[in-house]
Formats: structure tokens, sequence, C-alpha cells
């Protein structure tokens, strides 16, 4: 795939909280990174959405995006993405209705198949039938064209965490039921459409709403429910590499395969999420990315995410074998290097996959480690844009300045 046709780049932010810092800081941190990634030229910035989780402030995607938009002036805003177990299709849609009143089509809704008893109960479900323990199995990994296909880990831990149950309880209404998710979807898009109608042929007609420069996006991480509805509504889809990298494959050609054009495309359209850390060189980068295993193993452990540790907390941890298999798929696949070292990773996870766009998600100990390492890919792919795949120069690692008009694309 040349220049040309490159895969633009955006941005999923958790918003995290450092050790020793704060919810305040990080949000802080988020709206200086947003102004950042605009000026680099980066697409578009997405927030997660997670709950009870001591080192995210990302609780509300729809709340984040409002302080931000009016922080910055032309970069696309979304979720990355809405937790839909615990939510109607009308709260939804009035919601981003709102903000996209607010800020006319900047607004992206993406919508995850996550967050109700129902879901929860899939995932236990789920973990049950393949036989699952807290012991992840000894790594059997596998390579597609240089992009590591790891297999699928443990999840019991995560799955059946008290506290994963408690958020489900307290998100969700007593004996409320979750509503089906391609119905869910289905209903929020004929709502922004103006096409829904109720049994006896009313308009709801949402204002704001109805009509919104909204753009739709499934979020998913396999080749389940979130991909065939994707591709059946004709809506674009993001798959979570950096979430389950073992399914990433199964993930976009399920998507593909159900793909049926629709008022909003007439072809598959496709982001694919990294998790990436750069740094000046490799050895620095591996430094800076030093606490990211202790942070999913909090994750996976069921603990809820931590204040991500500095790299001095991660040297002095003694890892034990079955944490650091319940966290190599992910460790093994986060991209992690010099700009050049990256940039080429993240080559081969487009050319693989065939993605439109990747979508970039770095967390650092440091704000101003994470600031760098966004303006770092960012240099290193407008060059190669420039001039071709693994084009890269030494002087994109040497600048001091970010760059002026650097379209990501």
């Amino acid at each position: 795939m040349s220049g040309a046709t490159r895969a633009r780049l955006g941005v999923l932010d958790l918003v995290p909280i450092s050790s020793g810092s704060d919810a305040a800081s990080a949000l802080t941190n988020t709206i200086d990174l947003a102004q950042t990634a605009e000026r680099l030229g980066y697409c578009r910035y997405w927030f997660a959405e997670h709950h009870l989780n001591p080192g995210v402030a990302g609780t509300s995607p729809a709340v984040l995006i409002a302080q931000v938009a009016g922080e910055t002036s032309s970069i696309r805003l979304g979720s990355g993405g809405v937790q839909s177990g615990h939510r109607t299709a009308l709260s939804i849609v009035e919601e981003f209705g709102l903000l996209d009143a607010l800020h006319p089509n900047r607004i992206d809704l993406g919508i995850g198949r996550s967050g109700g008893r129902e879901f929860l109960k899939r995932m236990a479900d789920t973990a049950r039938s393949r036989g699952l323990s807290n012991k992840s199995p000894e790594p059997t990994k596998t390579s597609t064209n240089g992009i590591l296909i790891p297999p699928r880990p443990s999840l019991a831990g995560m799955v059946h965490s008290p506290r994963l149950a408690l958020t489900a309880d307290l998100l969700q209404q007593p004996n409320a039921e979750t509503v089906q998710y391609g119905e869910l979807v289905g209903t929020i898009v004929a709502l922004l459409d103006g096409q829904c109608r109720s049994a006896d042929g009313l308009d709801p007609h949402p204002v704001p709403g109805t009509g919104a420069g909204v753009e739709v996006w499934i979020l998913g991480s396999s080749a389940g429910e979130s991909a065939e509805v994707a591709g059946k509504l004709g809506l674009r889809f993001a798959a979570n590499y950096h979430v389950s990298p073992s399914t990433i494959l199964e993930a976009v050609d399920a998507y593909r395969s159900a793909f049926v054009a629709s008022a909003q495309l007439d072809h598959p359209y496709l982001a694919v999420s990294a998790d990436v850390v750069v740094g000046r060189d490799d050895a620095h980068a591996a430094e800076l990315a030093s606490g990211y295993g202790l942070w999913v193993h909090s994750i996976r452990s069921g603990q809820g995410a931590i204040p991500f540790p500095s790299p001095e907390e991660a040297r002095q941890h003694q890892w034990t074998d079955e944490e650091r298999a319940l966290v190599s798929d992910r460790v093994d696949t986060q991209f992690v290097g010099s700009a050049a070292t990256v940039a080429d990773q993240l080559e081969r996870l487009r050319d693989v996959t065939g993605a439109d766009e990747l979508i970039i998600t770095t967390i650092t100990h440091r704000h101003t480690d994470r600031i760098e390492s966004y303006r770092l890919l960012a240099d290193e792919w407008s060059l190669r844009s420039e001039h071709g795949d693994r084009a890269s120069s030494a002087s994109s690692l040497d600048a001091k300045e970010p760059s002026k008009a650097a379209e990501v694309h």
C-alpha cells in the first residue's frame, strides 16, 4: 500500500491517572493532548467509557467531548465507545445530537456492546464454555505478515470480579433488562435518520438528534455480534487490536463478510486500534512503556485499572510466571520503539487488516512523554506519507518543535 493510500491516524484517550497524580490533572492533560493532536493533524480524538477504575478518569465520553470541543476547533471528537448495556437509544441520540448541535459535523458516536448485566453474564458463560481458569495457557504465538496474533488469554479473573458485577449493578436500574444490541443500534440509526416509527406509527423525532451530522461507529473485538451488526447496517467498524489482539483478524473478516451498503456507506470502512509508545530510541521507549504490564495486570485480575505506574515502580515488581502469562498477549502486541520502529509495525498492521484508519492509544507515566510520543509518530507518519512507506528520517526524531502542518493521513 503506497503513501498515497496511507491510513489516517486518530487518538483513543482513556484519560489515565498516573501514580501520585489525580483526576483533575488527568483531565487537564487530556485537553492539552487533544489540542496537540489537532495541531499535529490527527483526524479524530475518541474517549473510552470506563467505571470504578482508580487509574482512569474517562467515565463519560459525552462530558469529555463537550469540554474538549470548546478547547479545539476542527478535530473530530467521539466516543470509543459508549457502553450500551445500561443505556437507551433515545438517551444516546439526544446526548450526541446535542453535542452535534453545539459542534456541527465534528461528533462521532462509537457504540460498544458492553456495560449491562446481560453482557457480563454472556462473558462469564463464554469463559466457562472455553474452560478458562485464572491461569492463562502457555502462549503459542503466530505471526501474520509480521503482526503477532497471540492465543486468547484467560479472562476469568476479570469476568468473575466482584468489582465488575458491582459496576453493572450500579449502572443499571434494578430489574432493568438490556436491549438486544442489534435492536438498540438499529433504533439509534433510525432516530438519527428520522426513520424511527412506533408500533402505532408515531414519529419520536428527537430534537436535537434527528438529522444530526453524527458519524456512527460500531466497536468490536471479535467475530461476534458487533462485527455482524456493523456490517449488516452498513456502518463504520473499529476493531480492537490493542484490547484483543488474538481475535483481530476474525473481527475484520466478519465485518467485511457481513457488510451491506447503506445510506451511510457504500463500502466497508475500518479503523483498527493499536497501543503505542514512541521514544527517542527503542531503549528509551521501552523504559517509558515499562509500567504497561502492571497496568494491564490490574485490569485482567479484576482490580480495575490502577494509576499508571512509573518506570521506577515497574522495576520494583517481582513478576510470577502466572502474572506474565496473564498479560503477555497485550504486552507482546504493544508497539514500542523509535518512531521508525513503531511506524514499521503500524504499516504492517494496516496492511494485514486493510485498515482505513489506525486509532492510537498511548499511556506513559509523565504527560510530557505522552505528548512527545504522539508528536514523534505524527512527524514520522507524515514524512512517510510524502515519501512512501519506510522512508524514515533521523531528522524527524531530532526535531524539537511539533510539526506546524503535518496532516496525518
